[in-house]
Formats: structure tokens, C-alpha cells, sequence
């Protein structure tokens, strides 16, 4: 009896290792398994070219990482403003960031972009990239907890109005251009001889219908997305202007993560900058088609421009602003004398 007892509770006791080991077993094999997530936030919307470019991203890196990484693509700030975001990359709470004018709150040496004149085109962006000068450029992200993965594209801006084609500096004068309210973009159109007139985008369209200015300046792209078309008469192709945009990661984050994981996200970032830049060439060369028989648009002297505003690399209000080192480093890898 007692033999028959012992049997029996030896048996009972493998029974609830077995249920005890099982489950845990499997929680760990679930725990091993579930991917890291990857939050990435951008201020446009749905739709925009920089939900196209992050959703290549995307692609690309869970391809290349299957079942280990989860990218989760948040546009129009779903995660909080874009200051509030990149704040939060230096403290970890926020994962990653597609962020273009804002990034100079944390970095003043990003406004070099607001430099006039400086890229011709999207290949001397893309030679700016190879440069000592990006390096000096990543470099003033690093101190503030944050990682600059790529430079993407955005555009270029070019001039319309309703007065005349502006192919050279001197058709800028007198015209009342509408700036951000930038004091760079500012003093670069008066120093061109418009009269620059700062006023919020939402008041543009009606602005330039009433005739309270002449023109503005945007990419192409919002010449077509805002209609502006319809209130303007003139599209020079000015490309005064190139600002990227900045894929950047939190440091606390990235260094959370394993040596593959980081490796691969900072690698497929790098590569897919040119992708980007012949999609950004590939969209203008569609826009400019579609707007043809809506504005009349024309090229303009770049060599003239870019002389004209060869200045303002001097001027005070830009040297505080982006620092001369940076200016120069810029100069030299684009053989600006």
C-alpha cells in the first residue's frame, strides 16, 4: 500500500514539473522571438515623400532582419511635436526621427543649409555626404544624445511670381517675396534685392491673390500641392535653397540594441540616401511636366545667383548662426572659393 502510494506521488510530481517547465520553456522561446520595435516620427502626413522614403526604410530593414526588428512608421507628429521628439532622442523616450528644419534647435551647424546657393544640384549633395564636412555636421549631433544616420532628400526651392521670370539677381528687384520667418532667408532675399515680406505659409495663397506680394518661395512640389499655380504667372528655377532631411537616431537607443541590429539600421539609413535623391529627381521632373501648361517656368543664371550671394557666406547673421568652421568645411567640399 504504502509502495503503491509512493508510485503515485512520484508520478504526480513529474506531472507538475512537466506543466511547470512547459510554460516557461515557451515563454521563453516567445520572449527570444518577439522583435524590438523601432518608432520612427515625422511631422508630414500620410502620403508625403517622407512616408514614401520611410517606408522603403522600413522595408528594407525588416527584410534584411526578419522577426527581429518591428519599424513603426508615425507621421503628422503623432508622437509629439517635432521639437518635443528630437528632445526626446537625447533622453531615450523617443526611438527615431525624419526631421528637417526644426534639427537646427539642436544643432546649429544644420543651418548650413540655409546657406544661398550652395548645391547646384543633387549630386553635390550627395558630395557633401562623402565630405569632412558631414562628418563635422554628425559631430554636433553626437554631444546631445542623438546619432545623424543619414542626410534624405526634401527639395529645392525655387522663386515664383506674377511679375516677371526671374533668370537673373536683378529681376529679383523690387519684387515683395514671401520668406519663412527666418532671419537667414530674410536677409539672403534682400541682399538679392527683393523685398523680402515674412508671413505664415497658411496666409500665402491669399496674400499673393489679393496682390499684398509678388511671389514666394517653395519647392515645386507646393507649388502643386497648394495650388499656388492659380495666383502665380512665373516658376523660376531658382534652387536658391537645398534642404535635406535628417534621419536621426537616439543614442540611448541605439546603444541598447544588439552590435547587428544597430550595424544593419545605420548601414541600410546610408544606403538609402540615393535612392531618395533620384526619387526626389524622378518626382521633380513629374511635377515641373504637370505644371507646364499651368505657369510659365524658366531656368535661371546659377553662376550669377550664386556670386550675388557669395557675401552673405561672410555675414554676420549667418557666421554666428552655423559657425564659421562648419562654413568653410562646407566650401571646401563643394570648391566654393
Amino acid at each position: 500500500m504504502f509502495s503503491l502510494l509512493k508510485q503515485q506521488l512520484v508520478k504526480t510530481a513529474k506531472v507538475v514539473t512537466l506543466a511547470t517547465v512547459i510554460p516557461v520553456s515557451m515563454f521563453a522561446m516567445n520572449v527570444h522571438a518577439r522583435p524590438t520595435v523601432l518608432q520612427i516620427n515625422s511631422s508630414l502626413p500620410d502620403g508625403s515623400f517622407a512616408h514614401v522614403f520611410l517606408t522603403e526604410f522600413k522595408q528594407r530593414v525588416e527584410a534584411e532582419l526578419p522577426g527581429k526588428i518591428d519599424v513603426q512608421i508615425f507621421m503628422g507628429n503623432t508622437l509629439g511635436s517635432e521639437e518635443d521628439v528630437l528632445q526626446g532622442l537625447g533622453f531615450g523616450t523617443h526611438h527615431a526621427s525624419l526631421s528637417a528644419s526644426a534639427v537646427v534647435q539642436v544643432n546649429p551647424r544644420s543651418a548650413v543649409f540655409d546657406l544661398p546657393y550652395l548645391f547646384e544640384n543633387r549630386d553635390q549633395v550627395q558630395l557633401f555626404t562623402t565630405s569632412p564636412a558631414y562628418d563635422l555636421l554628425a559631430e554636433g549631433f553626437s554631444g546631445k544624445g542623438m546619432q545623424l544616420a543619414a542626410l534624405w532628400d526634401n527639395g529645392f526651392r525655387v522663386i515664383t511670381n506674377n511679375v516677371r521670370p526671374v533668370v537673373v539677381p536683378e529681376d529679383l528687384r523690387g519684387l515683395k517675396i514671401r520668406t519663412p520667418t527666418s532671419r537667414q532667408r530674410v536677409v539672403m532675399f534682400n541682399t538679392l534685392g527683393a523685398n523680402a515680406t515674412p508671413l505664415s505659409f497658411g496666409e500665402v495663397y491669399s496674400a499673393l491673390d489679393q496682390g499684398v506680394i509678388d511671389g514666394q518661395e517653395n519647392p515645386a512640389q507646393v507649388v502643386e500641392s497648394a495650388r499656388l499655380y492659380e495666383v502665380q504667372n512665373y516658376l523660376s528655377l531658382s534652387n536658391h535653397v537645398y534642404l535635406p532631411t535628417f534621419l536621426l537616431f537616439s543614442q540611448p537607443w541605439l546603444n541598447a540594441q544588439t552590435a547587428e541590429v544597430r550595424e544593419t539600421l545605420l548601414r541600410i539609413a546610408a544606403e538609402t540616401a540615393p535612392w531618395t535623391f533620384s526619387w526626389g529627381e524622378e518626382t521633380d521632373a513629374r511635377v515641373l511636366a504637370d505644371l507646364a501648361d499651368k505657369i510659365t517656368i524658366n531656368e535661371v543664371d546659377f553662376a550669377a545667383f550664386q556670386a550675388a550671394a557669395l557675401p552673405l557666406y561672410d555675414d554676420r547673421v549667418f557666421v554666428d548662426a552655423i559657425g564659421e568652421e562648419m562654413i568653410n568645411a562646407t566650401r571646401a567640399a563643394l570648391g566654393i572659393e
